[in-house]
């Protein structure tokens, strides 16, 4: 595996997607120790050169002759989402040595205050004919902000809301983030306070509980036990995973308080053949300290409606009884696009490599990852174990 260093400010030249998965492919070959001829599958995203064929544009350009190819588009949910595909045609006997990647969309720039051409409205689907152009965004249904702090304030009415809690989900992994010097706001702690002081963007979440931005990217490979067992370092086996799909804006979403990611881990679980208490660390996908707290809840760590409680008396950091997002989750490490999900991840594989330097979480040995995509409307699973 491998990551580009997670980066708020860019000043260096912009490259294209194309030369990014090059890049992020060579280093995750590298750091397992197999050749560029070894690879005879992979897992991408969109990318920004090709609208179509876009497997066989990724092939193409690094030369590749690949049995298997996968484009993923599930948000936030893609990172997971591609490492249990390859997992799977790996399993089918379709392949052995799978690379998944995901570059940063390169920004181009702009004048100041001139808004960007891409996802008008803060919307994903701003095309007549799709429900949210046509009934969404009229009526100002917009962007993530407003879906998860309504879906905030649903949970609020339903089971009460603690903002100390909340804002402690994102305190708990700034400390993290603090103990990991690849992350954006390594030597920035903040504090509960810190957290409610900071600007309220949508009631009733404030900006320090919103995720950051940042660019970079990051790659895994995904191979057959006989390839891992010969490459450089300790290999850590995919041992269940889960997807569900639900929605894709919150209008039409059944049951905002009931997520995707409770059946996507009911399956990983069942898979993997563990209890969550088998579980050494979690890496959960955190756009919003509402997400991560939800998907406490319905992967099954404490019953519904308990997870304010349950946060408030654990201890989420790295050193805690129950480690939340130890590299600094998107909220301390940064969101690098769609590599953010990646982030949880590498992350994992990292612990339990035992690779994870002043933040690794002694004895780790099983972790739990999600994704999410959109706003909570679908949501990966993945459970990693040290062989």
């Amino acid at each position: 595996m491998v990551e580009y260093r997670p980066e708020r400010k860019y000043t260096g030249e912009r490259i294209f997607m194309l030369e990014q998965w090059a890049d992020l492919a060579a280093g995750a070959l590298a750091d397992a120790g197999l050749k560029a001829s070894d690879v005879n599958g992979l897992v991408c995203a969109n990318i920004r050169e090709s609208e179509q064929f876009v497997p066989s544009t990724v092939a193409e350009y690094l030369g590749w002759r690949v049995n298997f190819a996968e484009r993923v588009d599930l948000g936030g949910a893609t990172p997971v989402g591609m490492v249990w595909r390859a997992a799977a045609a790996i399993e089918l006997g379709l392949c052995d040595v799978v690379v998944c990647a995901a570059p940063s969309r390169p920004t181009p720039s702009l004048p100041p205050n001139q808004p960007r051409a891409w996802s008008p409205f803060g919307a994903s689907s701003n095309i007549m004919g799709s429900p949210q152009a046509e009934f969404d965004i009229p009526y100002g249904n917009i962007a993530q902000n407003c879906g998860y702090a309504m879906i905030a304030n649903r949970y609020a009415a339903e089971y009460g809301y603690d903002p100390r809690a909340t804002a402690k989900i994102a305190a708990d992994q700034r400390t993290n983030a603090c103990a990991n010097p690849d992350a954006v706001f390594f030597g920035q702690p903040i504090t509960i306070d810190d957290v409610l002081a900071s600007k309220m963007v949508a009631d009733p979440l404030h900006v320090l509980e919103i995720v950051m931005p940042c660019a970079g990217g990051a790659a895994v490979v995904v191979a057959s036990k006989e390839v891992a067992r010969r490459c450089r370092k300790r290999p850590v086996y995919v041992t269940g995973f889960g997807e569900h799909l639900m929605h894709k804006t919150p209008t039409y979403s059944p049951d905002l308080l009931h997520t995707p990611i409770g059946p996507a881990a009911e399956q990983a679980f069942g898979m993997a053949g563990i209890k969550r208490s088998d579980v050494d660390a979690v890496q959960l996908y955190d756009c919003y300290t509402i997400t991560v707290l939800m998907s406490i809840e319905d992967s099954g760590f404490c019953a519904k409606g308990e997870g304010m409680s349950f946060v408030a008396s654990h201890d989420l950091t790295y050193a805690g009884d129950f480690p939340v997002n130890t590299h600094g989750g998107q909220l301390g490490f940064g969101q690098p696009g769609l590599a953010g999900g990646f982030t949880q991840v590498t992350e994992a594989v990292r612990q339990v490599r035992g690779e994870a330097g002043d933040h690794q979480v002694p004895g780790c040995e099983v972790v739990y990852c999600s994704g999410t995509g959109g706003i909570m409307s679908e949501q990966t699973a993945l459970i990693v174990q040290g062989g």
